[in-house]
Order: C-alpha cells, then structure tokens, then sequence
C-alpha cells in the first residue's frame, strides 16, 4: 500500500528489524529529557517535587500522580522536549499541550472557543500522522469534548479533581491502624479542630 514506508520492517536472513518511528527516542534523548526535568525546580506547592520522580538510572518516571501530570503537559513538557524527537511529532505535541494550557485556565474566553475546537481537532490529526495507531483509544477523542462543556458548566478549573485527590494523601497519613482507617481520620480531624480553636482562642486573648 505504499503506507509510511520508512517505518515498514526490513526482513534479513536472521532477524527482522523495526525501523524507529517518530515517537521514539534515543537513549542520549532519554537521558536529556529526564535530566531536564530532574533540574527544574518549581515554587512550593506547585506540584509535586520533579526530581524525586524521575529515575536517571531507568531514564523513567516513578510515581506521577494525576495533578503532575497536568502540570507536565501544560507548562514543562513543551521545554523539556525541545531538542529531541522529529519536529512535526514535537510541533503536534507542543500544540496539545498548548490546547491542555488554554482549556485548563482560571478564565476562558467563549469567543475563543470554536477557534480553540478547531485546532484541536487539528492537532489530533497531526497525532494520528505521527503516531501509531494503538496510542488511540476512547480517551483521545474525549479531548474534542472537554471545549464543549465549557459554556454550560464553567471553566475546567474549577471541576478537576486535584485539590481532593490532595487532599486524600493527607488523609491518608492519618490512618494509623489500617483496620479501623474511618476512626483514625475521625479522631485526627477532631484534634485538629482543636488545636485550632484554641489558637484560634489565643491569638484573640493575647
């Protein structure tokens, strides 16, 4: 069929070999992208601390949870990866990631938002040029819908999940006796409360 041919296998008398694609990286290119995001440093509260998720020994990520994973594709990816990989696979990329930046704002122009449709769909069909087929699920094409529910239920920003999901890990370092977790937080919360309205109480009387 004639289909992207630098990337059909090249059969020899012992082995078939798999030409790389667009998406690959190198190990040196691996090597960059983690050491970039093992320098970067970002302001407390910002996200997760980078540098301890990423494994320059593996050239991998440990332990990203959903809120960093935002954060990469809005605001780091699009450095991280600017000397590696083919340029239309990192121009398609960089537009995702602008798209992710837009739509995730504290304010959103609805003017703005059949433009920002447009390109999205653009940008998934650059993907799907550089991309392989299996990186295409259901969950891709969900992105198109995230501009549609802008107008009737308000900026994404305000209906993610992250702020709770944070919360829960400090739930979480409640728990004390795994069998009884509910009674744990119950009682941690209670202590809280009045340590707070105690000082609360003090910082009036004094």
């Amino acid at each position: 069929m004639q289909v992207k041919t630098d990337l059909q296998p090249e059969y020899g008398e012992i082995r078939t070999r798999l030409s790389p694609g667009p998406w690959n990286l190198s190990r040196a290119e691996k090597s960059a992208v983690c050491n970039s995001f093992y320098g970067i440093k970002v302001p407390k509260g910002y996200c997760s601390n980078i540098k301890n998720l990423v494994s320059l020994k593996d050239s991998r990520f440990l332990g990203l949870k959903s809120h960093d994973c935002h954060t990469l594709m809005q605001q780091l990816l699009p450095v991280t990866i600017r000397s590696v990989l083919e340029k239309p696979a990192r121009y398609a990329i960089t537009r995702l990631c602008f798209f992710f930046n837009a739509i995730y704002a504290k304010t959103v122009d609805v003017s703005k938002l059949d433009k920002l449709e447009e390109d999205v769909v653009v940008t998934l069909c650059l993907l799907e040029k550089y991309f392989p087929s299996s990186f295409f699920n259901i969950m891709i094409h969900l992105v198109v819908h995230l501009v549609r529910e802008v107008p009737p239920c308000g900026p994404l920003y305000f209906r993610w999940m992250h702020p709770l999901e944070r919360y829960m890990k400090v739930l979480n370092g409640y728990v004390q006796n795994c069998t009884r977790s509910e009674g744990c937080i119950a009682e941690w919360c209670i202590v809280e409360e009045a340590v707070e309205f105690c000082t609360d109480h003090l910082s009036e009387t004094f």
